[in-house]
């Protein structure tokens, strides 16, 4: 299937992309070696206005600025010093949005993923939450800041036929010291599959 085009990402409602980029492919091509498989889970982070963004009230610094680029990048940061978390830069240059991609459906380099997840064994939770997907993926911060549209990491469409059946909207995981912001329900995901992260109803 094609790459998403740069103008997929310039859509300025957020939570209406977030939805989009369920059943799309994500994938990454590191040392010639290429993983990837279907956005299952993902969350919608809306810029300066939202209190649990990076960005919210207008933050600027070095790990923020390319929330201010055109959409269309990746914005990877390590979550409590532990985790590399991969988000999608999205909206016209210095609109700061971004949907933090939370699950995937592994299709390509199963063995790959498995060892850099030091599994043995097949399981859900490979890919089930932003920093084990990140891991299975090999995305750290020499991700940061990519072309969508490049060879290192990329978002394809997905396969035809490919339906989602039911898309449950939910609040966001971690957030709470976003208030009420914490309660929006800008989690999004693809109900009753397996590699969607917890809680799941």
């Amino acid at each position: 299937m094609p790459k998403l085009p740069v103008s997929f990402y310039q859509n300025e409602d957020v939570n209406a992309l977030a939805l989009q980029l369920l059943g799309k492919r994500l994938f990454t091509c590191i040392g010639g070696e290429v993983t990837g498989g279907i956005i299952v889970e993902t969350e919608a982070y809306k810029g300066v206005e939202d209190k649990a963004s990076h960005a919210y009230g207008g933050r600027f610094t070095d790990r923020t600025k390319v929330m201010y680029e055109n959409g269309g990048l990746s914005y990877v940061y390590l979550c409590y010093g532990i985790h590399h978390l991969f988000n999608v830069v999205t909206g016209p240059e210095k609109t700061p949005h971004a949907v933090l991609v939370r699950g995937l459906e592994p299709l390509t380099g199963l063995e790959l993923m498995m060892e850099r997840r030091r599994m043995s064994v097949l399981k859900p939770n490979i890919t089930a939450g932003p920093g084990a997907l990140a891991k299975a993926m090999g995305i750290d911060r020499l991700l940061n800041a990519k072309d969508l549209t490049g060879e290192e990491i990329w978002i394809e469409d997905a396969v035809p036929g490919w339906n989602s059946n039911e898309v449950i909207a939910g609040p966001r995981i971690g957030v709470d010291y976003a208030g009420d912001h914490a309660l929006l329900p800008w989690r999004y995901y693809v109900k009753g599959n397996k590699y969607v992260s917890k809680p799941r109803s």
